[in-house]
């Protein structure tokens, strides 16, 4: 999916006294040679500071660790998590569109920010406060469709939740995030199929093979530890 700078930036950017600091501080974690290998915490505390990332400010951060600009360029249009166009002051969201939520019907969560938040992605909703755009995978599959809303994952979305959570966000508040149909994680969602009896008989053949081979294991560091196998010790 490519990436673009926005149209319109800002005539220049500084960190401030305090972020300059924690930059600084943050370079003195690499070797000598290595620093520019900062640059994602740096990126990010500038995105921190401004909201989002305009090429003054990354190209700031290139002079900061002595790298050249595209350089800079390179790493902030690779990852998603990096906004280059100014983003709503309440909730910036990020429609997970690849094969599995596509499937899902991420397409439907799409045309929720079209009509809720604006026609286009990176557009501003007409009061400031929200914006939208799709990206790429988020890891969250087995909980398709998802949307990631500033640093929370919000899964199992609907067009009815999704609607919802944007009107939770303009009232003021802040959803939970995680699945929102009741499921506590990634557990299937017609329940568990497996592990589910207390005799070792009906458990897969790896604890099996686990009591087989011995009653310890090594660790990588060469120490020793029991295995444990609770549903077999009744």
């Amino acid at each position: 999916m490519l990436r673009r700078l926005s149209p319109v930036q800002p005539d220049s950017f500084e960190f401030s006294p305090k972020n300059l600091e924690w930059a600084n501080a943050q370079i003195t974690k690499y070797p000598e040679g290595r620093q520019q290998s900062a640059i994602i915490p740096v990126l990010w505390r500038a995105q921190e500071q401004e909201g989002w990332l305009s090429r003054p400010a990354i190209e700031y951060c290139a002079t900061l660790l002595g790298m050249p600009y595209i350089r800079a360029l390179e790493v902030a249009t690779f990852y998603f998590m990096f906004q280059l166009y100014p983003v709503g002051t309440v909730a910036h969201i990020q429609i997970c569109g690849t094969t599995t939520c596509m499937i899902c019907g991420a397409e439907d969560l799409i045309r929720v920010c079209k009509e809720k938040i604006a026609a286009n992605p990176h557009t501003l909703s007409a009061d400031g406060r929200f914006s939208w755009e799709e990206v790429e995978c988020l890891g969250a599959c087995t909980n398709a469709p998802m949307a990631q809303i500033g640093k929370d994952f919000y899964e199992d979305l609907t067009v009815e939740k999704l609607a919802a959570l944007i009107d939770s966000f303009a009232a003021g508040e802040v959803p939970v995030p995680g699945p929102q149909n009741g499921r506590f994680s990634v557990e299937p969602l017609g329940g568990a199929t497996t592990l589910t009896s207390e005799s070792g008989e009906a458990h897969n053949g790896s604890v099996g093979l686990a009591v087989r081979i011995g009653d310890t294991i090594k660790r990588i560091d060469g120490t020793e530890v029991p295995i444990t196998t609770p549903w077999l010790a009744k």
